[in-house]
Formats: C-alpha cells, sequence, structure tokens
C-alpha cells in the first residue's frame, strides 16, 4: 500500500462520521444494563448525539447513490427511525401514564420547531442577507396544506372524536389516520420529486427558476456501502444509548419541575438538530427554497411516517396512547398554520416575518415548560 493510500484510509478512519458511530457502540457496549452515574451519562448523552449526526450525514450519503425519489425516502426513513425508537424507548421504560402523550408531544414539538423555528430562522436569515427573501409560493403552499391537513388529522381530531374516552383514537380511527399520513407523505414526495420539481426550486426575485444548486458527483458503490454499515451502526447506537440514558432524562425533567411533555421537546429539538443546520446553511447560500423543503420536509415525515409506526408499535405497547392536543396547544397549531399562510402566499418575506415565526416558537417552548 503507498503512501497517499496510507494516508487516506487514516484520514477516512479518523473522519468524525465514522469514529462516533463505532465509539457511541462501544459506549453502548460498556454501559448496557448497568446503572450510569452523572459522568457517564454525560458522556453517553454526546455519545447518543453523535450518533444521530452521524446517522443523519451516512443517510444522505446513501440518498446521493440512490438518487429521487427514493432518496428522498432513504433519508426520511433514517430521521423517523431515530425518531420513533427514541418514543419507543421512552415508553417502554417509562410507566404508562407518564408516557402517554409522549408521541403526541414528541411530533407536535416537532410540527413546531420546523414550521415556526428552522421556517423563521431560515427567513430571517435570507432576509438580512437579500433584504427580502423569496421563495416559489406555490410549492411552499402545497407543503404547508399538507403539514396542515397531516397534522390535523393526526392531532385534532383525536381531542374530537367520541369513540374513545379522553383525547385518544379507537382502533380503526387511529389505522385511517395511519394510513392517511402514509398516503399522503408518499404523493407529496412523488409531485416535489417527480412531477413538479420546478415547483420546489429556487428562484430570483424576478420569480424566474434556478436550477443551479451544486450538485456533487454521486458517491461510489463502496463509499455508499461503508455508508449503509455505518448508518446501521449508529442506528443501533441511537436506540441502545437512548434506553441507557432515558430513566436520567425523565427524572432529571421532573427534578427540575417541569412537565412530561418537555420530554417530547428534547427528543425533537435532538432528531430535528441536523436538518437546521442543513437549513440555515441553504439560507445563507441565499437557497430559501431549499432551507423551506428541508422545513416543512421535516414536518412531513415527522407526521406522516411517525403516527403509522406508533399505531403499529401501539399493538404491543402496554397502556393508552394519547394524541388530541390540548386547548392551549390547538390554539398555537392554528396560530402557526395562519401565519404560515400569510408568510407563504406572497412568496417573499422580511425580517418580519421570521420574527414572528420565531416569536412563536418562543411561545411553545415557554408553555411547554410553564402550561
Amino acid at each position: 500500500m503507498t503512501a497517499k493510500a496510507t494516508a487516506t484510509r487514516r484520514a477516512y478512519l479518523t473522519n468524525w462520521t465514522v469514529s462516533v458511530p463505532i465509539v457511541a457502540l462501544i459506549a453502548l457496549l460498556l454501559t448496557w444494563g448497568r446503572e450510569l452515574s452523572g459522568p457517564v451519562v454525560v458522556v453517553v448523552s454526546l455519545c447518543l448525539a453523535g450518533a444521530v449526526l452521524a446517522a443523519v450525514h451516512h443517510a444522505e450519503v446513501v440518498a446521493a447513490r440512490v438518487g429521487e425519489p427514493f432518496g428522498s425516502l432513504v433519508l426520511a426513513v433514517a430521521v423517523t427511525f431515530i425518531e420513533v425508537a427514541l418514543i419507543v424507548t421512552l415508553m417502554i421504560s417509562g410507566t404508562p401514564e407518564k408516557t402517554a402523550s409522549l408521541a403526541r408531544d414528541t411530533v407536535f414539538s416537532a410540527v413546531m420547531i420546523t414550521c415556526n423555528g428552522i421556517v423563521g430562522l431560515c427567513l430571517l436569515v435570507g432576509a438580512l442577507r437579500r433584504r427580502i427573501a423569496v421563495f416559489n409560493p406555490e410549492g411552499t403552499g402545497g407543503a404547508l396544506a399538507t403539514v396542515a391537513t397531516l397534522a390535523t388529522l393526526s392531532l385534532v381530531f383525536p381531542a374530537f372524536t367520541t369513540s374513545e374516552p379522553g383525547p385518544e383514537f379507537s382502533p380503526a380511527q387511529l389505522t385511517f389516520a395511519a394510513v392517511a399520513s402514509l398516503g399522503l407523505y408518499g404523493l407529496f414526495v412523488a409531485v416535489q420529486t417527480v412531477r413538479h420539481r420546478d415547483y420546489f426550486l429556487p428562484i430570483t426575485s424576478a420569480g424566474e427558476v434556478v436550477d443551479s444548486e451544486e450538485h456533487a458527483d454521486p458517491p461510489s458503490h463502496t463509499a455508499a456501502l461503508v455508508s449503509l454499515g455505518l448508518l446501521t451502526a449508529a442506528l443501533i447506537a441511537v436506540v441502545g444509548n437512548a434506553k441507557s440514558v432515558s430513566p436520567t432524562i425523565e427524572s432529571g425533567v421532573a427534578a427540575a419541575g417541569f412537565p412530561p411533555t418537555v420530554v417530547g421537546v428534547i427528543i425533537a429539538l435532538l432528531v430535528l438538530l441536523p436538518e437546521t443546520l442543513a437549513a440555515v446553511r441553504a439560507a445563507l447560500r441565499d437557497r430559501v427554497q431549499t432551507s423551506l423543503n428541508l422545513a416543512y420536509g421535516s414536518a412531513m415525515a415527522s407526521i406522516g411516517l411517525t403516527i403509522p409506526a406508533i399505531a403499529i408499535a401501539s399493538i404491543w405497547l402496554d397502556g393508552p396512547l394519547t394524541l388530541g392536543l390540548p386547548a392551549t396547544q390547538l390554539v398555537l397549531l392554528g396560530l402557526t398554520v395562519v401565519v404560515g399562510i400569510l408568510t407563504v402566499v406572497p412568496g417573499r418575506a422580511t425580517p418580519l416575518q421570521g420574527g414572528v415565526h420565531l416569536s412563536l416558537l418562543a411561545a411553545f417552548v415557554f408553555l411547554a415548560v410553564r402550561p
């Protein structure tokens, strides 16, 4: 082996996207089934966060190799697997009374973070960079409509149905919501990546479509297979380490005097961190449309794929599955949809729109901590 090849291999092995999943697996093997002290919990939590970031990176590599529309599905399925794994792990380790609403809290948190946090931050960055953030209202409007429909089907209707006591779906209603959510998400992916792809491309201030995103050469077959293996390792580490630190997370939230809904906010923040970073980078490159695609696409995947997965998991999970939102969260969701419509329709936004969305996110976080 030549010196150059050896150096290249050494550099690859020391890359964080390769080393972090391995370190996270080692941490899982060393801590599995043991009671963890405070410093060990911190180390395992850092490994968990790193494994999430590495998993999304390797999913993007595999997606780039597969191509569209299946590439988007690979990335969405990987992110949703992480979210569902964290939810199910915490539901299994906790008591049914405390975890009944965990899936609802996580999905709703994801909707608020994406539709207000990521959208608001990217509009603010884009508007400060170019005075006005420009995007395609046709594609973005369709994405927002899909998110609003999915959220209503899965999170609003259970608060008003009467087949089951409380804000719960009956088995038949849950099946319908799961199938409808999965179908809507699949239809949106087909429209976005195949039939009406130009609706989701960046546009200029004159309204002209710009199909000049930086398209790197797809990774080699070997690189994609390596990333697939590392993706699998990272996902295993995420699930295992989440189970190890879940008691500490729940006890820490309780000790701080916060309601159990804060656990769902923490999960959503962790899962959506990579998408947030990618969306902000796109906004800094004057690709606000790409940022909005990431934001609303993440919200759709969080509902359209997580709810069906939780519906299947509920077959063997003990206890109720609370999906209906309480009154305060219903108001926040309704206000988010209304503000989103007023933002999307003109196809351009000033820093004011970004600030309005960020204020809604701040209200959501504050009311989650102090309901």
